[in-house]
């Protein structure tokens, strides 16, 4: 059985919006997640009967900020943390802030830099 997917895309000021109406229809956090293109893409994922529901935004790479939704789903703080620490983005109002310790890394928002990929010539 695959089970039903839908993706929406949405603007960062809708966040709060949308998540509240996920949990007004019963839907539980799985997971928020965070892929580094020309701006940062957040999937935020949600499940209900075997329904899931992925809200995805866009967040600038310079100075990228996006509202918790801990106090709505509680639990967020773990996301919202590693969002925090390994790609920079700056959360606001979030219920359990680490302040950059959540883990022990070598350097800040690692995910977040910009990275140089070199080739040896005649190999890719």
């Amino acid at each position: 059985m695959i089970e039903k997917q839908e993706t929406v895309e949405i603007k960062p000021e809708e966040l709060q919006t949308k998540v509240t109406e996920a949990m007004a229809k019963g839907y539980r956090l799985v997971a928020i997640s965070c892929t580094k293109l020309d701006y940062f893409q957040l999937d935020y994922t949600f499940d209900c009967n075997l329904s899931f529901l992925n809200c995805r935004l866009k967040l600038p790479l310079v100075n990228p900020e996006i509202k918790s939704i801990t106090d709505i789903y509680w639990s967020a703080f773990t996301y919202e943390n590693e969002l925090h620490d390994l790609f920079g983005i700056k959360i606001t109002g979030i219920n359990i802030d680490f302040g950059g310790k959540f883990y022990k890394i070598k350097e800040v928002a690692p995910f977040g830099k910009s990275i140089t990929i070199k080739t040896v010539e005649g190999k890719a």
